[in-house]
């Protein structure tokens, strides 16, 4: 399951729905892997707008990522910045959790992470 997936995803418990601590959804005995992939700067230009930058910080600094800036960058200083155009990528395309878990901030439910396939399914009591 790449990163870049974890900012998209919240709790699919129904108690979870109106509460904001139910994203983004945190991984805990995360087993990452990196894939080496080619770098595609327009792909990440237009992912920008698309992110929740806050999420993506929380996400990074609990993967023990380096902290990420407080604002997003534009896509003109991302182009022109190798460095972080490099570790943006690395961080949202290049890393996936293999195995682990992602908790929900709000109920505490874990999704089970194994092969790198996260299992939403939830138990009848929780739906």
């Amino acid at each position: 399951m790449k990163i870049l997936s974890l900012n998209f995803l919240t709790c699919a418990v129904k108690a979870c729905k109106s509460s904001s601590d139910s994203y983004p959804l945190h991984p805990k005995d995360a087993e990452l892997v990196q894939d080496e992939i080619e770098v595609n700067a327009q792909l990440l230009v237009n992912l920008l707008p698309r992110l929740d930058w806050t999420a993506l910080s929380t996400t990074a600094t609990e993967l023990g990522f380096p902290a990420l800036p407080p604002q997003p960058p534009s896509a003109e200083d991302l182009q022109a910045d190798d460095k972080t155009l490099r570790d943006l990528h690395n961080l949202l395309m290049e890393t996936q959790i293999m195995e682990g878990k992602l908790v929900c901030g709000n109920c505490g439910h874990e999704y089970a992470v194994r092969e790198g396939i996260a299992n939403f399914l939830l138990p009848s009591h929780l739906v």
